[in-house]
């Protein structure tokens, strides 16, 4: 023996072989090897496996196991060295021999397995070398039979070689080993729970147990008895092989095909055992994401059993792979016990019908992994299992899940299956089909609107790819009856010519509805009903569908259950999205439905209707308004007749809403006329580019002409009415602006009596009207106003229905609605929520009036910058006001100067009619700013409001704000802005040309009537210091139209407030002094003719008065008067003041005589060369005041008029030496 198993016999190696000889000679077999993958979603097969390395590949093409190895003479096998050709034949009971010693020692290995880790590492390459030699021979065995055996002859017993001998025993000895070794290793559920445990060895390494390398090299050998079963039977080209000694020693036949299928058997049904276990621990949500396969190697064997049974049912017309599948299965589905060659199935399976389902699915999912290994998407290697299938749907209809849709998309879809599905679902129709194990996560499904209906189908009919987390998560979400209609839709996907199977379908679907069936659906059944037509529809003819649909919903009855009827809408309008979606025409459809709304909408407004009933009604109507308004969103070309969705019911409809209802039908409107108007734009600017357009155009355009007609006849009379509300909804403007744009870009399409201007028709109702609320005025225009084209089309266009340009209307109501801004604020003076609202729309609409051309023209002829980016309207308002008095007086033309006091008053309109609601309210801040306001405008407007045009508004201003009969509430307002009115009306009243005298007289007016009203009955600094009189009348620098305002105010003061009656002084003395001296002492005047206006006055008060503060008071203003004017005398004496001194000294002569010098003493101190000119005058009247007593000299008068000489000068002197030497 020694002599045989010599190192001769292994011949020498090739000087000139390459490394890659001597690589591919050492590289090892294919195995079972799972440490080197992940089980990740790819499903990667191990690359040291049977498959990825081409071995079940070329056992399916019937090529050699291993092309290159094996070459040499000789093989080392356990060690030993064999002639390669002849070993298995003249060895066949020793090798075996060896082969079951090693798997001897590696079960020792395993017992002997300890927790010390230090001999972890040795224990793994001693269980793995043993391994590799059990692998290398079981390789050698598969490629001895494919090179060398032959199949047996009939050999002459005197001639035949001992050799031929062993060879023509060799099969039936081959065939005893292989039964002995399945033996030996026994089945893969009786191993040790140590040794199965390593199926769930996780995070693999390099160092791996024994029990892990005893485990895979069972799965070898029973994956390589069944090879070399099915290699035997090849190479025998159909002979039987018996185990002879077998048959003699037990009577029983064993022969290669019965071994081979016992051994089949007993693999699938112990891997079917483990799948089962696996199972137990699976939760149902993670049914079709959790694997049958405890580990990769034991995927790899499932996809090699499945390749070599589909393989040899082709070639040998064995049964399948699927019919060894069924038989195991069936028993244990049916509760029968398990066929003999499936004896060691569990029988404790918790749920033999979903294992199963789970089992198949997982099953044919394998179908997909090609004989490369590699995962190929949609390639269907493994024929269908409907036979089985079909059964299990019998039993387990109402447990439909993702797993039977996933046999679709695997296998070609079954109309048989489908019908199965079909009888079942259609008898129970209105159940709720929930997954038992996905809870109230499956009740979430319902559709609210028809787009999420269809969606809803669409998804039914389009699943996402196999192995896809959007796969998987069917399994999470959907009830069964929408996987049911998963299964139809791929079964009707399948022939799409309406072929027989789909008409066959049809036919059992349109079978099992009645009138009665029809009647007796709840609103589950109802919307089950409708995803079901949506889903045939869509994968079938959709207008027999369609048609068919109706009909069977026309059996309901006219009183059914509003949420009945708000579903059957539903899905109609559902049905109206699909048929746009195909480019049909939606006016049968639609118009159905139209008459079905407008009944409704009748019951809606019926007076009669109980309020509970018309909150019921909403809910349909409600939902009619959102389906339709997504027919129209999604609608491309709104040219399929969706008009007929615009019905007569809207007349019913709008009237009788409330608030929130109107809010609700406005924002539906809104959504129409945007997609009409943005469809319509989209054609006209596409309509060039295309050679067929113009007839397409027209066609296009009617239809457009008739969906903006029914929006016209429906709504617009509607929003018309409601325009005077004093409490608009916010819609309203944005529905009215919507039609405004519509009648821009579809000027026919507005009915007559808006024509011929019906874009400025609609502006005049809801724009510029007076009598329309802020509220939807400053909306309203915002919206339009920032429409460029709009506004471009509004400046050229002089066809305005009303006086005044479109842009100076548009500026109109823009002032109205600052000046009303503070009417709608709560009675504290807190903002509202309408107030709020107008706040934020005026600040909008501030900033694109401002953007006006004529605006902008404006500002910039006067020089006026925008700056801020959103203006205080307010502001905005005061520097458009200066704007327009700027450029008016920058005019030198009369026509010019003509037409700009026209566009003024077209730019404030009836502006005493437009504050009046704020002076009739006790809100101070309207009042406030009413009278700033129209103050703003008598200031800077003073020229323009002094013309003939304009003078009869400035004459009602002043009548109406300045001299009303009552001031109790525009008190504070007219202290503020009263010097504004007092500025313009001086200036107007000196530029009239004639009405200046009347005007004077009204300034005179106002002026002595507010003198008087703010003037305090004691002196007070602070408040005089504020008189709005006093404050209108002082400048920072004299003008001369500042000086006649102040002219004028002297006047009045001195007229009405400083005159005396006998001795008696006026009233408020004190308080009219202190004002008069602010006046002076804070301008700087200068002329001799306005200082001297108080002066009489002022001497008057000095000789009469001996109270302190008024002897003060008329000291300090006459000092002021006499410097100013003895400065602006600077070559002589001042004529003014010495006339005005010598009235004095005539007035008051012979009666306060004494006090004339007493007061000229005050004077002379000033200014002496004043009075120096009067002493002629003073001696004259001393000597005819003697004269008239006829007493002879006065001592006492002499002595006082001396006494003011003394102060004179030498001119005093003299007439002292005069008077001495009488």
């Amino acid at each position: 023996m020694s002599d045989d198993f010599s190192q001769s016999l292994t011949p020498p190696v090739s000087p000139f072989a390459g490394d890659s000889l001597c690589d591919l000679a050492s590289v090892r077999p294919p195995c079972f090897c799972c440490s080197d993958v992940k089980d990740d979603p790819a499903g990667v097969l191990s690359t040291e496996g049977y498959v990825v390395r081409g071995s079940l590949k070329r056992l399916l093409l019937r090529l050699d196991p291993a092309p290159a190895e094996y070459e040499t003479d000789t093989v080392d096998i356990f060690g030993f060295s064999w002639v390669t050709e002849t070993a298995l034949v003249e060895s066949t009971k020793l090798l075996f021999g060896l082969f079951r010693q090693r798997i001897y020692k590696l079960e020792t290995l395993v017992k002997s397995n300890s927790n010390d880790f230090g001999q972890a590492g040795n224990l793994h390459y001693k269980a793995e070398e043993l391994r590799q030699e059990c692998v290398t021979f079981l390789q050698y065995v598969k490629v001895f039979l494919h090179r060398y055996l032959q199949p047996s002859r009939s050999l002459d017993a005197g001639q035949s070689h001992p050799y031929e001998e062993l060879e023509a025993q060799f099969p039936s000895a081959l065939l005893e080993e292989l039964f002995g070794i399945t033996l030996l290793v026994g089945r893969l559920k009786d191993m040790p729970a140590n040794v199965q445990s390593a199926f769930t060895i996780q995070n693999h390494g390099k160092i791996l147990p024994p029990s892990w390398h005893l485990l895979h090299l069972h799965l070898d050998i029973h994956w390589s008895v069944l090879v070399i079963l099915h290699l035997l039977g090849h190479k025998m080209q159909g002979q039987v092989v018996y185990a002879h000694k077998f048959v003699d020693l037990t009577g029983e036949n064993l022969t290669d095909s019965s071994l081979f299928d016992e051994h089949l058997c007993s693999l699938l049904c112990d891997l079917t055992g483990l799948a089962m276990g696996k199972y137990s621990k699976v939760r149902p949500t993670e049914a079709l994401s959790s694997h049958h396969y405890l580990c990769t190697c034991t995927k790899e064997l499932w996809v090699l059993l499945m390749y070599l049974l589909e393989h040899r049912n082709k070639a040998l017309h064995t049964q399948s792979f699927w019919n060894y599948i069924n038989s195991l299965l069936r028993p244990l589905v049916l509760g029968k016990p398990a066929a003999e060659q499936f004896s060691g199935l569990p029988t404790h399976c918790k749920d033999p019908l979903g294992f199963t389902w789970w089992l198949v699915t997982h099953l044919s999912m394998l179908g997909q992994y090609s004989r490369s290994g590699t995962v190929v998407q949609n390639e269907k290697n493994l024929g269908d299992n409907w036979t089985f299938v079909d059964e299990l749907l019998k039993l387990t209809c109402k447990f439909l899940n993702p797993l039977k849709s996933y046999l679709c998309l695997m296998w070609e879809p079954s109309t048989s299956a489908v019908s199965t599905l079909w009888d079942y679902y259609s008898k129970n129709l209105s159940a709720s089909f929930t997954v038992p194990w996905l809870g109230i996560s499956a009740l979430g499904t319902l559709c609210k609107t028809p787009l999420g209906l269809l969606e809803q189908a669409r998804s039914c009919c389009s699943l996402p790819p196999l192995r896809s987390p959007g796969y998987t998560q069917l399994y999470r979400s959907a009830n069964s009856f929408h996987i049911f209609l998963r299964v139809l839709a791929l079964c009707l996907a399948q022939d799409r010519a309406g072929g027989v199977p789909q008409r066959q379908i049809k036919g059992r679907i349109y079978s099992k509805f009645s009138p009665k069936k029809m009647q007796d659906l709840s609103e589950a059944g109802l919307m089950n009903f409708l995803l079901l037509f949506l889903v045939v529809a869509r994968q079938a003819d959709l207008e027999d569908v369609a048609s068919r649909a109706c009909e069977l919903l026309g059996f309901l009855p006219s009183n059914c259950p509003l949420g009945h009827r708000t579903l059957i809408w539903r899905g109609q309008l559902s049905m109206v999205l699909l048929f746009q979606e195909r480019g049909l025409d939606v006016g049968a459809q639609a118009s159905l439905l139209a008459s079905s709304f407008n009944e409704t909408a009748k019951e809606f407004y019926n007076k009669t209707t109980e309020v509970s009933r018309r909150l019921a009604l909403w809910g349909p109507l409600g939902s009619y308004l959102e389906g339709v308004a997504e027919v129209f969103e999604t609608s491309t070309t709104l040219s399929l007749s969706e008009e007929k969705l615009l019905s007569d019911g809207f007349n019913w409809l709008l009237p009788a809403c409330r608030q929130s209802e109107l809010n609700s039908a406005l924002g539906f409107l809104q959504i129409v006329l945007a997609q009409l108007r943005r469809v319509h734009q989209r054609s006209d600017q596409s309509a060039p580019t295309l050679s067929w357009a113009p007839a397409t155009t027209s066609v296009v355009k009617e239809r457009h002409l008739a969906v903006a007609a029914a929006l016209w006849a429906h709504f617009f009379p509607f929003l018309h009415s409601l325009r005077l509300s004093q409490t608009p909804p916010a819609q309203l403007a944005d529905a009215a602006a919507g039609f405004t744009l519509l009648a821009f870009d579809l000027p026919t399409s507005a009915p007559q009596n808006l024509q011929p201007n019906s874009v400025q028709s609609i502006m005049q109702y809801f724009g510029w009207d007076d009598m329309v609320h802020p509220l939807l005025v400053t909306r309203y225009l915002s919206h339009l106003l920032q429409n460029s084209e709009l506004v471009s089309s509004l400046s050229g266009d002089p066809g305005v229905a009303v006086s005044g340009s479109a842009q100076s209307l548009s500026v109109r109501a823009w002032v109205r609605c600052v000046l009303q801004q503070h009417l709608h604020k709560n009675p504290d003076g807190t903002d509202s929520r309408t107030a709020r609202a107008v706040e934020q729309q005026l600040c909008e609409l501030t900033r694109l009036v401002l953007r006006l051309p004529e605006v902008e023209r404006l500002l910039q002829r006067a020089s006026l910058n925008l700056t801020a980016t959103r203006p205080e309207p307010t502001a905005a308002l005061e520097m458009f006001v200066k704007a327009v008095g700027s450029v008016y007086s920058g005019l030198k033309v009369l026509s010019e100067r003509s037409a700009m006091v026209t566009t003024a008053l077209d730019y404030i309109g009836d502006i005493l009619k437009h504050i009046k609601p704020s002076l009739v309210s006790k809100n101070q801040e309207g009042i406030q700013l009413a009278y700033w306001a129209v103050g703003c405008i008598v200031k800077h407007w003073s020229p323009l409001l002094a013309t003939s045009k304009a003078q009869q508004l400035l004459f009602r201003i002043v009548d109406g704000l300045l001299l009303p009969h009552n001031l109790t509430q525009q008190d504070k307002a007219l202290r503020d802005s009263l010097p504004l009115y007092i500025q313009g009306l001086s200036v107007a009243s000196s530029v009239s040309q004639s009405q200046g005298a009347y005007l004077k007289q009204q300034l005179r007016s106002v002026t002595r009537r507010y003198l008087d009203h703010f003037l305090p009955a004691s002196p007070s600094v602070g408040i005089i210091a504020n008189h709005p009189v006093l404050l209108g009348a002082c400048e920072a620098n004299p003008t001369s139209r500042g000086a006649a305002l102040r002219r004028l105010i002297l006047e009045v003061l001195c007229e009405n407030f400083l005159q005396f009656k006998g001795h008696a002084p006026p009233p408020r003395l004190a308080s009219v002094l202190m004002f008069l001296l602010e006046l002076l002492r804070r301008n700087g005047d200068s002329d001799p003719s306005l200082l001297t206006v108080p002066l009489p006055s002022l001497l008057r008060c000095i000789m009469l008065v001996n109270e302190p503060q008024v002897r003060k008071t008329s000291t300090d203003a006459l000092q002021l008067v006499v410097e100013r004017c003895g400065a602006a005398s600077t070559e002589r004496p001042c004529d003014q003041m010495i006339t005005v001194l010598r009235s004095f000294v005539e007035e008051n002569e012979g009666v306060y005589d004494r006090q004339i010098y007493g007061v000229l003493e005050t004077v002379a101190v000033l200014d002496p060369t004043v009075v120096q000119a009067l002493i002629p005058n003073l001696s004259l009247s001393l000597r005819n005041t003697e004269h008239k007593r006829g007493l002879g000299k006065n001592i006492a008068l002499r002595s006082a008029y001396v006494k003011l000489l003394g102060l004179l000068g030498e001119s005093g002197q003299a007439e002292i030496t005069s008077l001495e030497s009488e």
